[in-house]
């Protein structure tokens, strides 16, 4: 990233990149340089984003949490207003899921396809998914492959093979996902993977928003694990507000928008657990984190597994990774992220009080 950075000073990304390699120090870091950039002005609003992300979050290792917090918003705002994005579609549409996919329809026989390979792991974003996948993808039986989209483009295909007519709103998409073939589905997700997977055992989906579709998933695949990843609520905000997502995620640019969405996905995976109890195995990061050999046996037997030490040994792993999480799973596990929401406790208020009024934290 230096060279890159040397070679052409305007690659912003390069800049935002290199930011995130290493805790920087009062005697190594480069804020004055950040800086200067936007005091120079950036036409490119993604640019200008890049640069405020990189300055938030060196000022955050230097321990400057109200400027820190100031260019996180900014860049969080410049991100945000060019984008076209309506938060209350997603709203509706997690909300409809909750209503169609109710215990009655799983007290119905059902037949999915019988294979055993996949394991999902899901959630919200930074909440340690990629450290549960680094740990399961440790163990010989199983590929980690990523964050995969299968799934999801999967039953669409169903869904217009099925519709003569495309679905007329999202309400019509779900209520038609409902009455898949859903050993079909299982199948053709399976399939689609190849080649890909298929020479170990096991493999992992990792893509935190399969939340949606826990339900279709264990009508398609009742073999399949599914292991749910929470991490406290705030720190979930705050996780997510500061990272820059590539292309994913236009929920989280916005404190009350971030709040909202979270709401809603506290109330779905409550709806899980209720008409699908003990088919999902609950994991949380602050536990993970604290005890991580209880709690990675705890989640490798879950798993239908049996254990293997390499599964403690996951940042020694060569494998690549693709998510924000790419630095911090190079490193054994640490805790310095619990609770980290409190540094900006204050700025973080318009998020907490919705989840307050919401009955999520106290």
């Amino acid at each position: 990233f230096d060279k890159t950075i040397r070679l052409r000073p305007t690659d912003f990304e390069a800049w935002k990149l290199r930011s995130e390699l290493r805790t920087w120090t009062p005697e190594h870091n480069r804020v004055d340089a950040l800086r200067a950039l936007l005091e120079k002005g950036i036409d490119d609003p993604h640019g200008e984003a890049n640069i405020c992300y990189a300055l938030a979050k060196e000022l955050e290792d230097l321990g400057e949490s109200e400027p820190s917090f100031h260019y996180l918003a900014r860049g969080a705002n410049a991100r945000r207003e060019h984008m076209q994005y309506d938060p209350d579609r997603d709203l509706a549409t997690i909300h409809a899921i909750r209503d169609a996919f109710s215990g009655a329809l799983f007290e119905q026989t059902t037949t999915g396809h019988d294979s055993s390979e996949p394991i999902f792991v899901l959630g919200m974003p930074r909440t340690g998914t990629t450290l549960v996948e680094r740990i399961l993808g440790s163990h010989s039986d199983v590929f980690a492959a990523g964050e995969l989209t299968n799934f999801a483009v999967q039953m669409m295909t169903l869904v217009r093979q099925r519709s003569a007519q495309q679905p007329g709103s999202r309400d019509d998409l779900v209520r038609l996902t409902t009455q898949l073939d859903f050993a079909a589905l299982g199948r053709a997700y399976v399939d689609s993977t190849r080649p890909a997977t298929g020479h170990t055992p096991r493999f992992i989906d990792k893509l935190p928003l399969n939340y949606l579709y826990v339900g279709l998933i264990h009508l398609a695949l009742p073999n399949a694990r599914i292991v749910h990843v929470q991490r406290d609520p705030m720190d979930t905000i705050y996780a997510v507000y500061k990272t820059l997502f590539v292309d994913a995620y236009p929920f989280s640019y916005q404190l009350k928008e971030l709040a909202r969405y979270f709401v809603a996905y506290h109330e779905l995976m409550a709806h899980w657990h209720n008409v699908l109890p003990g088919v999902m195995h609950g994991l949380r990061y602050e536990e993970l984190v604290t005890d991580v050999d209880i709690e990675s046996r705890r989640l490798v037997e879950a798993c239908g597994l049996e254990w293997q030490a390499a599964c403690l040994d996951f940042y020694n792993s060569d494998e690549a990774s693709t998510t924000a999480s790419s630095v911090q799973v190079r490193r054994p596990v640490y805790r310095s992220s619990v609770s980290k929401w409190r540094d900006y406790e204050e700025q973080l208020k318009p998020a907490a009080e919705i989840l307050r009024d919401a009955g999520i934290i106290g």
